[in-house]
C-alpha cells in the first residue's frame, strides 16, 4: 500500500502522511468487513488506497491554498464494490497475457512511471508506451463488446 501511496504522491506527502493514509485504508476495510468478498480483496484495497491517497493530496493542496478541508467523499468502499464496470475491467485485465498485464498493472495500479517500468522489466521505454497503448485499445474494445460505453 505504501508504495502505491508514494507513487501517487510523488514526494508530496511526508512519511507520517503516508502512514496515516495506510491507517485510513485499514479503518475503512475494518468498518466494511461484513461487505468484503475475499476473492475481490486486493482490488478493494488498491481502489481504497488510491482514493485515500488522492484525498490526502487534495486536502494538503486545499490547506496550502487556504480553502479548508475537502468534503468527505461518498463511501469509497461501496463505490468500488458496486461498480460493474470496475469488476468487468478486473476480469478483462486478468485475461491479458504477460508481460502486457504486468506493464498495465504497474502503470495504472501502482502508478509507476514508464521509465521505472522500463528499468524494472528491462525493456525499452518506447516498448512500454506502445504496449500500454495497444493494451488500452484491447481493453476498450473488450469492454465495449460487453456493453459498456466508454
Amino acid at each position: 500500500m505504501a508504495t502505491i501511496i508514494r507513487n501517487i504522491a510523488n514526494g508530496q506527502l511526508t512519511p507520517e502522511d503516508i502512514e496515516e493514509v495506510v491507517t485510513d485504508v485499514f479503518v475503512t476495510l475494518w468498518r466494511n468487513a461484513d461487505k468484503l468478498e475475499t476473492d475481490m480483496l486486493k482490488p478493494y484495497i488498491i481502489c481504497i488506497t488510491k482514493s485515500r491517497a488522492k484525498d490526502r493530496l487534495r486536502k494538503l493542496k486545499n490547506n496550502i491554498i487556504g480553502s479548508g478541508d475537502v468534503p468527505a467523499q461518498a463511501n469509497v468502499f461501496d463505490e468500488c464494490e458496486n461498480s460493474d464496470l470496475y469488476k468487468a475491467l478486473q476480469e478483462e485485465v486478468c485475461n491479458i497475457p504477460e508481460p502486457d498485464r504486468e506493464i498495465l498493472v504497474r502503470y495504472y495500479y501502482y502508478y509507476q512511471s514508464v521509465g521505472k517500468i522500463s528499468e524494472v522489466m528491462n525493456i525499452n521505454a518506447g516498448t512500454v508506451r506502445s504496449k500500454l497503448h495497444r493494451t488500452r485499445q484491447k481493453l476498450k474494445k473488450a469492454l465495449t463488446d460487453r456493453g459498456y460505453s466508454l
